[in-house]
């Protein structure tokens, strides 16, 4: 058998054509370049009730996707550890001190204009429709609506502060039913059946107004106002019986059903 012809290029050594098997070993050995982990999440939290707020503290701090910045007991601390930290997520209670009220929507509602990229997390104890609607009415991105009973599963919460943060919402299961059925009761109501502007006229009743005062506060006729009047009483199925008897009914109607309809629109901004 003949051997291979090698050609001589006039180098003083030979270049390797393969790695020699050392350095190949070597080689093998490398690791590739690990993934930097994700920045986590930055949050403040408001609660003022103590067992449910180091609940919170305990179950944020224990995890690495987030960063708790700052722990609050009142709005007013809200407000300070806003300005202070510009966290990403904001997660509070609905009902805290100084006002006693709904706090926590009425931040979440100036956050909405100040700060729109910051997302709050908003925590309730009762699944009341109108609360929802206060903190959802103007749009739902980077808002969510859980319930407290719910926040007891550490993942769940700590996915709803991600979600948020990167721009989606969530909402409680429980709200979204609660919600449905608020709009299936509204659509059965017999407001339904009035237009807007005999629903507007209806309100000048509720507020205890004469046919002459609403026809000046809304710049129509009395006749007009009679016509309307009128309408309204019979498309509430309201008997002729005394004038007053009718205005009184068709007021308790309106009180009675204008709040199931007011808390059954939300709007996806």
């Amino acid at each position: 058998m003949s051997t291979p012809t090698q050609v001589d290029t006039g180098a003083s050594s030979a270049v390797p054509t393969r790695e020699p098997p050392r350095a190949k070993r070597r080689t093998s050995r490398q690791r590739p370049p690990e993934a930097k982990p994700e920045k986590p999440v930055t949050v403040v939290v408001a609660e003022d009730s103590y067992v449910i707020r180091e609940f919170l503290t305990g179950a944020l701090s224990a995890s690495r996707e987030i960063e708790l910045v700052a722990v609050c007991t009142n709005g007013k601390e809200l407000k300070a550890a806003v300005r202070r930290w510009h966290p990403d997520v904001v997660l509070t209670d609905i009902r805290m001190p100084p006002s006693g009220g709904e706090e926590g929507i009425r931040i979440a509602t100036e956050l909405r204009e100040s700060d729109p990229e910051m997302g709050v997390v908003v925590l309730s104890q009762y699944a009341e429709p109108s609360y929802a609607l206060a903190l959802l009415g103007q749009g739902t991105g980077r808002r969510a609506y859980l319930l407290k009973e719910r926040v007891r599963n550490r993942n769940e919460l700590i996915d709803a502060i991600r979600q948020v943060a990167a721009g989606g919402s969530v909402i409680d299961p429980m709200i979204v039913d609660v919600l449905i059925q608020a709009r299936t009761r509204a659509a059965r109501s017999r407001l339904a059946r009035l237009t807007s502007r005999e629903r507007e006229l209806l309100g000048e009743i509720a507020a205890g107004k004469s046919n002459g005062a609403i026809a000046s506060s809304l710049f129509l006729t009395k006749r007009a106002v009679e016509k309307h009047v009128n309408s309204i009483f019979s498309k509430l199925d309201l008997p002729e019986t005394s004038d007053v008897s009718r205005r009184v009914k068709a007021t308790l109607i309106y009180l009675s059903e204008e709040g199931i309809e007011s808390s059954a629109v939300l709007e996806d901004g």
